[in-house]
Parts: C-alpha cells; structure tokens; sequence
C-alpha cells in the first residue's frame, strides 16, 4: 500500500506523495538547549526518527532529506547563562552535546541537515524585509510584527478562529501592537543580552520567525513534511505557517503536517510543579536507549502515551524475548531480505507502530518455532530488516545480554514478570482480550505459566 500520513491542516489521513520523489523533504522542529531534555522531548525525536527511516526506505536513502534545527537562542537560554554569568554559548553547547548522547543512546539517527538560529540571522533579517515590503508586517517601538488580520488564512492549521482567540485572551495586550494577536518577528535586545544588528535596532528574532528562515535556507520555500509535538501546533506552526506564505507570494511552506501526541506520567500530566519530570538522561542510567525507544514507539503517535514504570518493564521483556530469538539463531546467517510487506504496510498506514510491532512479534514467534536452516535464515533476515525499519534489534545479542541492564528471558526477574502478568490482568478487566493473549504467548515463550484464580493471576516458572 501506498504511504498514508495524517495531516493535522487536512485533519485526515492523505496519500504521501512528495513534490519531487528524488528529494523528500522533512522538517522537525529539534531543541532549545538550555537544560536536559525530557522523556517526552524524546518522543518527536523517535516518532519522526522512525518516519524517516521509512521515507528512507521507500525513496532511497539519498532521495530523503531531513533537517532537524537547534534553537540556541532564546529568553530561557539567557536567563541560565545569566544565572551562571556564563555566554550563551557555553550553555548552548553544553545541552547540544547532551541532547546529542542522549537521542543516540535511543537509536536516532543524525539529521542531514541541523541549522542553528544563531547561524542563520541574516536570512532571518531578509525574511522580515520581505514580510514589510509586503505589507505584511510593520516596526513599532523597536519591534516588528506580524500583521495577523492581513492573513485571510490565520489559523486554518489550528483550526482557530482569530475572533475566538481573541475573545479567550486575559494577556495585557503591549501598546505598539496594532492588534492582540499580532506576534513578534523582530525584539530589541536589553543591555547586556545578546543581540544582533538588524534595520530596526540591535535585537533578536521572535521564535516562530527562526524555524521559518531555516526551512528556507536548508530546504526551500516549500518543504513536504512539517513535524512536531501537538504543543506546536499554536501558536509555534500556525505563525509558521503564516509568515511563510506571505513572505512567498501564498506558497505553501508544507504540503504535510504531522504531530505527535502528548506523554503523560503515570495518567498525569508531566509538569515541574508535580514533580514527576523524567530526563532522558537519568533513565538511561536503569534503562537501556532500546526499551525507552520501544517504550515511546508502543503507541500510536497521536495517540496519547502513558509513561509508567509497567510500561518499561514490558518494553524490557518484549526485547529480551526478541534478543534470545536472535541468540538461538547465532550461528545462522541471516538472509539478505526486507521487512515483510505486512509489517511495511502497518508503517504505511500512519506510522502505526503498534500493529507493525505486533508482527515483529509474530516473526519471533516463528523463528522460535522454525525447524530448517533455510526458514530460519530467512526470519532471522526479516526480523533484522524489521528492527532496523523500527530503530530496534541493533545490538548483538552477546551485547544485549552481558549489559548489566538487559536480562535474558530464562532469566527474566520477578518484578518484569509481575508487571506482565499486571498488565494482561488489566487487559483481561478491560475485556480486550487480544492484547491479554498476547502478553501469556509472551510469558509462555519466556517460560512462566499463568494461572487464573478467582482472586487473581499466579504465574510460576515452567
């Protein structure tokens, strides 16, 4: 089947069909580096990762050009330098570097292409020109700003409407505003803050203007996929969007807009004041990169994601199952074959990695059970192209096994088996019952039996 994304402006499922099938090109807005990221931060970075690797996959690796960009400065980067009466830059590197670690411990691959803003100011500076020249935006007080009311198509991303927005807002609304809604695109830099100069006075840019320049300079006026977290979608997409196609004559600045859904701890919100924040960073320390990877990639991703501890310790047994598949088969080469065509079209079908995960299992399955060398050869060649399309399955087993974090599935420990076995009661309570069919073929194949009892679940090893 055909590549169907859905398309957040289109609010449907569409055919992917690219401008140009010998340049697909994608766009994720990445970081602002001010602090370590969190584990729902990482879950874009893995989402689009995965889409990518089948656009990859598809067109070719290099038919696919992917830019993911670096937001270095901003209003919390210049207060933590601030803070530690250090430049900007030495805090912006510093979490550069460890959003770095910390995504390729996940399995991300890099992107092609990774602006920076502070490296892009003159296209910034030229973009607003065009923006005034055509009438689209005006300087007051030091400042320019977009003429929101001027755009007939504001908010058709976010499917707002600008009256709405309006009548919403309790913000004290500044006196060179010509309307509430009107957003910065151009700010004056206080003393002793960085700034650049610009036609109207040393500042900086407005944060929706720098992804805007970016996409210009690296990828084009118009681009085929735009990606992000359901957060950007207002206001960060749709001024995007807006200043985009006014700077270029109405051009489209994406033809596809993708966004994830949102990551909750334990069925809350995560949030600083709960206190139930979760750095990628810290979790690596119990956690290896592939079980928060499978973690992120076990719902769909406009789905929401409940972030629990029952969550990794399934994550962990699923590898570990699949971990000693590959190990029985150490001594078989693997055939040099793609992904089955029912695993791809899962991916096709709206990067829906739950079902395509369900048959990697499946393939599992078969491999543990395959007899001849010949069906052996060709799961083990199946099972490792599926992994690699999932960003998963790339260690060696010896690897996987000797990590103080991995466990092998003879010897998988009570507290992973219990939260299994948790899991397939809860399944059973909500009566879906083929997700609690396949977490027993999953215990049964790590050798734990299941009893049901009037007042519970005991397993026991085999």
């Amino acid at each position: 089947m055909a590549l169907q994304l859905y398309d957040t402006y289109a609010r449907q499922k569409r055919v992917f069909r690219p401008a140009d099938a010998h340049r697909v090109t994608m766009y994720l807005c990445g970081p602002t580096v001010y602090a370590c990221a969190h584990i729902g931060n990482a879950r874009p970075a893995v989402v689009f990762d995965t889409l990518v690797r089948l656009l990859r996959h598809t067109y070719g690796a290099s038919h696919v050009v992917f830019a993911r960009n670096i937001t270095d400065v901003d209003d919390k980067i210049i207060a933590a330098a601030a803070k530690e009466g250090v430049p900007i830059s030495a805090i912006t590197s510093k979490y550069e570097r460890i959003y770095h670690e910390d995504t390729a411990a996940l399995n991300v691959l890099p992107p092609d292409i990774e602006p920076h803003a502070t490296g892009h100011m003159a296209q910034m500076i030229a973009l607003i020109t065009a923006l005034i020249e055509a009438g689209h935006a005006y300087a007051a007080q030091g400042h320019v700003l977009f003429d929101v009311p001027g755009f007939a198509g504001y908010g058709a991303l976010s499917h707002r409407k600008l009256e709405d927005m309006i009548a919403g807002a309790r913000v004290e609304v500044a006196a060179y505003k010509r309307h509430p809604a009107d957003f910065v695109l151009w700010k004056p830099a206080a003393d002793g803050e960085p700034g650049w100069d610009s036609p109207w006075g040393r500042g900086r840019p407005g944060w929706h203007l720098e992804c805007s320049a970016m996409i210009e300079a690296n990828l084009g006026t118009s681009i085929d996929i735009h990606a992000g977290g359901q957060d950007l979608i207002f206001p960060h997409h749709e001024n995007e969007r807006a200043q985009s196609m006014c700077a270029h004559g109405g051009k489209r600045l994406a033809n596809y807009w993708i966004h994830n859904g949102f990551l909750d701890m334990d069925s809350e919100k995560m949030s600083k004041s709960l206190g139930n924040v979760k750095l990628i960073h810290d979790l690596l320390e119990a956690w290896p990169g592939e079980v928060l990877r499978l973690a992120l990639l076990s719902a769909h991703y406009r789905a929401p994601l409940d972030w629990s501890e029952d969550l990794l310790h399934q994550a962990k047994a699923t590898l570990d199952r699949h971990y000693g598949a590959l190990r029985r088969l150490e001594n078989v080469p693997a055939a040099d074959v793609p992904p089955p065509k029912a695993f791809v079209a899962a991916l096709e079908d709206d990067l829906n990695t739950p079902q395509a995960l369900a048959r990697l299992s499946a393939l599992v399955s078969k491999a543990n059970k395959a007899q001849t060398r010949e069906e052996q050869a060709l799961l083990k060649g199946q099972i490792s192209a599926a992994g690699s399309l999932l960003g998963l399955l790339q260690e060696s087993p010896e690897h996987w096994f000797k990590s103080d974090k991995g466990l092998g599935a003879d010897d998988a420990d009570a507290e992973t088996i219990d939260a299994l076995v948790a899991a397939r009661v809860a399944a059973r309570k909500a009566r879906d019952w083929a997700e609690a069919d396949r977490i027993r073929a999953q215990l049964t194949e790590m050798g734990i039996v299941v009893e049901d009892k009037a007042d519970g679940s005991i397993w026991r090893r085999q």
